[in-house]
Parts: C-alpha cells; structure tokens; sequence
C-alpha cells in the first residue's frame, strides 16, 4: 500500500474522470500500465489480492485482479466483489484478469448479467466478452448460450450497460464464422425492438460484424473458422 501511495499522481485523476471514472472509492491516479508492471514484480498471492481488495482503493483493487490465483477464487468471493462494484474499469479488470478462468464464469456471467445494479449488470457481459478470450476451447454452445440473454437485457440504456451488452455481441460474433452467423442475427432482431438503447447496440454491432476487415479475418483464419480461439478488441 505504501509503494502505491508513493506511485499515485493526482494530475492523473482527472484524466480519469474524463473517461467516466468516478468511483466512491479512493483514486491515486495510477496507470494500468504501471500496475502491471508491479504485478509481474509481485507474482500470484491469493492472500495479497484480499488485503488488496478489502483496502478500497481504486488502483488497490484492480492490482488485486491482476495478482489474485483464479484456482483459489470461490464463488462467494467473486460475488462479494461484484457487488462492491463502482466503477466499470476495475469491472472489466476483475472479469479480464481474474474471473473468465474459474470455472464458473459462464454460469456466473449468466446469472450477473439478469443483476439490477449497474456494474454487477455489466459484470456479466464484460466477462462474457472476456470468456471469448479466454476460454479457448469452450464449444460454440456455451456463448450460443449469452445470444438470448444478450437480446433480453438490450433495452437497459443505461451507458456502462449497454455498451458491455455491445462489446459481449461483438467479441462473441468476432470468435469464428458460426458465431459470427449467429451474433449478426441477434443483432437484427435486436434492431426490431421498439428501444433506443437496443437500436444502437445493434446498429453498432452490425456496423463491425459487416465489416470488411472482421469477414476478412474470420475467412483466412483457421481460428477464425474453428470454436477454438477468438481474438478481442475491446471499446469500454
């Protein structure tokens, strides 16, 4: 804690806030890139990723998903920290980093993506997004399985709602040629509902998933045709 208190930059939390970064919690002003960096330094330390967590500061606890041993979070640790959620940076940091390899993340990004509260909504379409990473051999099945949950949740037009919503339809329709059939016909019936937020996930979506530069890469690629490995671009 002292050293991150030494590395925070006040002029930094500005810039942050810019981006929507506004959390209840204490803000040092710290990069991802240089958490990073001490992460690698720090190694994996379940007890050390507690303590950092349970600190609330805002750099403490996205340093916490980067350390933490996905082998040793339970359940009721990833639930206890989705609903301490309050800002959708340590969100996505927690999903990417730490919850898209336990191995209860599919089930889990189900059953937070139907939460009430903002983030813990949008903790379940980031680690759908995050699983189209990470889980590379996860059959086509298993995000066959968000598509409806997907098209149930678009009408939320809350902003880090429905921007997750998008980025979970995108990566999934951007892992191989199935999917991406698939993602594109959920987006035309998202587009059909008589709702401004789900007009423009799908709009948005369809604008990528059409695209010259997706149906090139899922053509020449052997992942691209396979259910093995997908590649993620992220928008927050």
């Amino acid at each position: 804690m002292a050293r991150l208190e030494a590395m925070g930059d006040p002029a930094n939390v500005a810039g942050m806030e810019r981006f929507g970064i506004r959390p209840r919690s204490r803000v040092l002003g710290i990069s991802v890139t240089d958490l990073r960096r001490v992460a690698r330094e720090l190694g994996t330390d379940h007890r050390l990723a507690s303590g950092l967590w349970r600190s609330g500061i805002h750099e403490a606890r996205v340093l916490a998903t980067m350390v933490d041993d996905p082998a040793r979070v339970t359940e009721a640790q990833a639930d206890r920290w989705v609903r301490s959620l309050d800002s959708w940076d340590v969100c996505d940091q927690l999903c990417s980093n730490l919850l898209s390899d336990t191995g209860f993340a599919f089930d889990k990004a189900v059953e937070w993506a139907g939460r009430k509260r903002e983030f813990e909504k949008r903790a379940g379409f980031a680690l759908m997004a995050a699983l189209t990473v990470h889980a590379h051999d996860a059959p086509d099945r298993a995000f066959e399985r968000f598509l409806p949950v997907i098209r149930r949740e678009a009408t939320d037009d809350r902003n880090f709602v429905k921007k997750a919503v998008n980025w979970a339809l995108r990566q999934i329709g951007k892992r191989n040629e199935r999917l991406h059939a698939k993602a594109i016909a959920t987006a035309e019936r998202i587009g059909r509902m008589d709702s401004r937020a789900a007009r423009w996930i799908a709009a948005d979506a369809l604008r990528e998933l059409r695209s010259d530069a997706v149906r090139s890469r899922l053509a020449r690629s052997p992942s691209g045709r396979s259910t093995a490995r997908g590649r993620a671009a992220r928008r927050s």
